[in-house]
This record gives C-alpha cells, structure tokens and sequence, in this order.
C-alpha cells in the first residue's frame, strides 16, 4: 500500500513539474521575451553614421507622418464606440426588449455578421457599394454625376466597422436584456412611468456594465482594425505595421522599428482601456433582483407614429444586413460576365463557382484568339483556394485544440490551488495576452524568431520557410489563451466539489479524477470555446497578413488576393464568382460551428446522456425489426 502512494506520488509530482515547466516556457518563450526583443528594438537604431541613436525613431515619429496612423485609428475608434453603441442597442432592443412585429426575422438578419467576418464581410460590402459594386453601378447609371468611389476611406471603414461590430451586442446585450427582471419594469409601469422613461430609469442601469465592457471592446476594435482600412483604403495603425513589417532600410528609414513603435503605442492604449475596465469592474453595479424572478416581457410601444418609425427604422436596419449576404449568395451561382457587369441574370445559373473548371477564351493585344485552359474555376477546384483551406481548417483546428488544452490544465491546477499564489501567478500568466494586441504578437514574433539564435526553439528559423506554421499555430494559439480562459473557468464552477472528494475517498487519482469526473461536466463548455475559436481562426486575417510567406498564405488571404489578379494575362476570370462562393462557404462553416455551440454544444451532461438513451433505444428498436425480419424470411 505505502509503495503504491509513493509511486503515485512521485507521478503527481512528475506530472506538476513537467506542466510548471511547460507552462514557464510558454509564457517567457512565447509571450514575454519576443515582446520584449521588440520594445528594445526601438532604441538599438543606428543614424546614418552608423552610431547607436536611442531617439532616432521619437524623433522621426513627431516629425513625420507616423502620428497621423496613431489618430487615424483613435479618430476610427472613438467614432465606432458611439455608433456601434446606437446600432448595437438598438437591433437588440427592436427584438427583445419591444414588441415589434417579425421580431424573430429580424434577429436572423441582424446575426449574420456572426457567421461571416473578417475578410468576408469587408468584400462583401465592397460587392454592393465599390466603384464596380452592384448599388454603385444602378446609381451610377441612374445619375452619371454620382461619385462611384463614394465608398472608401474613413466613411467606408466606418460604415462597414459599425455593422460589423454589433454581433458582441446580440451576444452579450441582448443575454444582459434577457436576464432583466421584469417585476421592476412592471413596478415602475404601475407607477404611471411610460415604456422610454422605464427604459431610462430601469432597464439602461442595469445593463451598464455590459455596455461598458462592450464599449471598450468595440474601442480595441477599432483601435485594432486591419482588414477593413486594408481592403477600402484607410490609414490606420495595423495596416502600416503590416506594411513596414514587410519593408527593409534600402526602401525607408528604419521600417522594422517604426513598426515596433507602433506596436508599443498600440499595446499602451489597450493596457490604459483594460485598468480602467478592471477597475470600474471592481465598483458596485445597478442589479435587477427580487425574490422570485420573472421574466421579461416584451413592451408595447403605445404611440403610433414612435411604433411605425421604430417598425421603419428596425427593417431599414434588417436590409442593410441583409441585402450583402442574399447578393453574394444569389451571385455566388452567376457566371462571371453577369458578375462582371453586375447584372443579375435568372436565366443563367451555375455551380461552376464552387465546383468544376472551364477554358477561357480571350482577344489578345496582337488582335488574336488565345486560350487559357482552367481559368475559370471553382472553389474547389482552384489549387490555390484549396490549398488556402486546407491549411486555414489545419491550423486554426491545431491552435483551437491547443489552447483548449492547455486552459483546461491550467484551470484544473487552479482550482487545486485556490489559495496559493502559484494558481494566481498562472492565471494572470495565461491573461496577459490581453493586455497585447494581436498585431504586437504576431510582428514580434516574426522579428524574433527570425533568426537562427533562440536556443530554446532549437536554433531553428521559425520564419523560414514550412516553420512560419508553426509560428501561426503559437500566434494562434497564444491569441486565444485569454478569451479560452475566460470561458472555460466560468464552468469550472459548476463542478460539485462532493463529486471530487468521493471520487478522492474511493481511492481515485487526481489524473483519473479529473477524467472521469471533471472533464465529463466541463465538455460542452470546452467543446463550445473550441469552436468558437476555430471559427475566429478559420476566417483570420490580421495575423495572417503579418507572418506573410509562400508556406503560409491562409483562406483569408486568399479570398483578398482573388480580385487583384482577376483577369490579368487571362487567368482568374471568375475571381469575383469563387470570391462570392468562398464567402457562402464560410456562411456555412461558420453557421455549423454556431449551431454546435449554441445547440447541440450548450447541453449539459444530463441532456447529453438522455440524447445518447434515445440513439440506443432507436438502434435498439432497429436491431430487433431486423431480427424479426430475417426470423420470418427463414421461417418463409
């Protein structure tokens, strides 16, 4: 007995030493010391006398134009945060909070920016409102005089950004909504209040936690913005870090540490936004509690002419969503001259976007006929697209199933170690990635490991060539330590601490404790972070673009590089056409990911249990007509 403790002993202690050590690697190899490489790289720049000058990069930023990328995203950010706010509360309103007819449409329409983001959103957009867009097109042949570069720069990033932004709100607001008590609104009613001044009084300060945390992400948001100013033209602060990141001093001064600058000024801002939400969240709050809790009822809006503007401006809203995702869908089965021309044409549909190759015929300079085999091509049938998905769906699976992992440990060591300073230290660890942003990440790393001189990567150039992957999967990964964290404490919870102790007094190990007992209650919850993650990560474009390589050109990159070469030399004629389809394709896969969370994913252990009854009792049933079949085919 006193040797089968000891070798249990000696394995749990095995077992918190490697995990320790894993741990400490990770955070001073991954998190803090490429960071830090790129805090000092600022101040290791040399003049044009080849001497070390410590404010050479100060100087050249108040001097130059580097301070207009910095307000340019402060002026996009402070803006997002007041219109994101109006657009945001206000869809959530329009369906939980009155009574507006078509309530439940509306809300689909209103959540499709949750099955497509990024990259797809943005081009989306541009599909209806750039200069060749579809709406654009009709204007401008309605009035010659129409502008048809209207949408881009700070008006379209901003346009664009606004309704991008909302799906945080029909997340998290519209659950804070749902979680109101309704005996307080119905009290203040019963005071003579009317259903705005309740809203004002009542509902608004219950919900102001929430709407801060939102605000301050909406804010980081913007700060943060790459794929929109990219794709419609706005000089803001990542897509300059991006660019600089790929530059060198034979093109421009010091680019690698100007890229750092802004980095270091990107991550001061969000370490200022994130004290001053930790410590507004340490303050007390409005609650809405009673002793028995009902629910909130939807409220009439009693003035005719406020009921038809509200009815007016909520489906204004349903087509400004809407009308992005039912153009691609619907174009996304054109041919590319209908696409070309922007003109919908019923008679002519084609799956030849998705699937299936054709040869393109084209009139050359020289007044000749030339013939590009396979030009036109399908999402699946493109080798760059394909390969485009293949290692989006690899590595953001691979990043997604590792930072589970890796926060499921932790929390399990921290709820082990509830007291002691370890678990906290190890939180906190695991939390600051936060305080960084993505940008600042990804473009240290690229510079750091950037070299063969790490030891503790094995001398090995993370960035050169087939490795820059793995340097994705870490920025992947390390990115979504914090969300993951977050998430999955929360139902750490849930856990009956009896259920341990018995498990612990029937002489269960930790290990097969927390495998039998633990991981059983908490596996929808990790389940759900999973694809949550994935579904991020599948569609990312900001990190991609910062580790820019030949072996590592993901989905999102490849969907932004389709209309730049469409239709030079004859190739990628129906770039447009297999862009309108790869964005239905996320749609989908984004719509999957949504419905394993939010359905299948969010049942308890309980429900999962009776689920897998009913599948054994069908199977069962099945079995024993198929017995009683082939018992009566013999006695025949």
């Amino acid at each position: 007995m006193t040797q089968r403790l000891d070798r249990k002993f000696h394995a749990d202690w095995l077992l918190r030493l490697v995990g320790i050590a894993f741990f400490a690697y990770l955070f001073f190899g991954f998190m803090l010391l490429p960071c830090l490489n790129t805090l000092t790289s600022i101040f290791n720049v040399k003049n044009s006398s080849g001497a070390r000058d410590p404010l050479a990069v100060i100087r050249f930023f108040l001097a130059g134009s580097m301070g207009k990328y910095v307000w340019n995203s402060l002026r996009l950010a402070i803006l997002l945060m007041i219109t994101v706010n109006v657009v945001g509360i206000s869809i959530v309103l329009l369906t939980e909070y009155f009574d507006i007819k078509g309530a439940k449409i509306l809300r689909l329409g209103y959540m499709t920016t949750m099955i497509y983001s990024g990259v797809a959103l943005v081009t989306g957009y541009m599909f209806l409102y750039a200069s060749d867009g579809i709406l654009t097109t009709a204007l401008k042949n309605a009035f010659p005089s129409f502008n048809p570069n209207w949408f881009s720069g700070f008006n379209a990033v901003l346009f664009t950004m606004t309704f991008a932004c909302t799906s945080n709100h029909m997340l998290f607001l519209r659950n804070a909504i749902r979680g109101i008590d309704y005996n307080t609104v119905e009290a203040a009613r019963n005071m003579g209040a009317n259903p705005f001044k309740v809203l004002w009084k009542v509902v608004f300060p219950t919900l102001i936690p929430t709407l801060f945390s939102l605000t301050v992400m909406t804010f980081i948001t913007g700060l943060c913005a790459m794929s929109a100013p990219t794709l419609l033209g706005y000089d803001s602060i990542n897509p300059e870090i991006v660019r600089l990141a790929g530059s060198s001093t034979a093109d421009e001064s010091f680019p690698q540490a100007r890229a750092a600058l802004l980095s270091i000024i990107l991550a001061m801002f969000t370490i200022v936004l994130l004290t001053v939400l930790s410590a507004y969240e340490r303050k007390g709050h409005y609650l809405s509690v009673s002793k028995t809790k009902a629910k909130l009822q939807k409220q009439k809006i009693n003035n005719p002419v406020a009921n038809v503007l509200a009815h007016i401006y909520a489906y204004v809203l349903f087509i400004i969503y809407m009308t992005p995702v039912v153009m691609i869908i619907v174009f996304s089965f054109q041919t590319y001259q209908a696409i070309r021309l922007k003109k919908l044409d019923l008679g002519s549909w084609t799956l030849i976007n998705f699937f299936g190759q054709q040869d393109y015929e084209y009139l050359t300079s020289r007044g000749k006929y030339k013939t590009r085999v396979g030009s036109i091509s399908g999402v699946f049938s493109n080798e760059a697209t394909l390969g485009g998905i293949k290692l989006s769906f690899l590595l953001s699976a691979l990043a997604a199933a590792l930072a589970c992992v890796i926060v499921v440990v932790a929390c399990n060591y921290m709820f082990n170690k509830k007291h002691k300073k370890s678990g906290v230290v190890l939180e906190y660890a695991l939390l600051f990635p936060w305080l960084l942003p993505t940008i600042l990440i990804c473009y240290s790393y690229r510079t750091y490991f950037n070299s063969n001189s790490v030891w503790y990567v094995g001398n090995q150039n993370l960035y050169y060539a087939q490795n820059v992957r793995l340097l994705i999967i870490m920025a992947y990964t390390v990115t979504k330590l914090p969300f993951s964290l977050r998430m999955i404490k929360a139902s750490f919870y849930a856990i009956d601490e009896e259920l341990e102790d018995a498990a612990r007094n029937l002489g269960s190990s930790p290990l097969r404790t927390f495998l039998r007992v633990k991981l059983p209650i908490i596996l929808p919850s990790v389940l759900a972070v999973f694809a949550l993650n994935f579904n991020a990560l599948f569609t990312e474009y900001d990190m991609s673009a910062t580790f820019a390589s030949t072996y590592g050109t993901s989905y999102a990159m490849v969907i932004q590089a389709m209309c730049a070469e469409e239709g030079l030399y004859g190739y990628n004629v129906n770039a447009s056409g297999r862009r309108c389809a790869s964005t239905v394709f996320i749609m989908l896969v984004s719509g999957l990911i949504l419905y394993l969370v939010y359905g299948v994913g969010a049942r308890d252990l309980g429900e999962r249990l009776d689920a897998r009854k009913r599948r054994h009792d069908r199977w069962d049933r099945f079995l024993s007509l198929f017995a009683k079949k082939q018992t009566s085919e013999v006695k025949g």
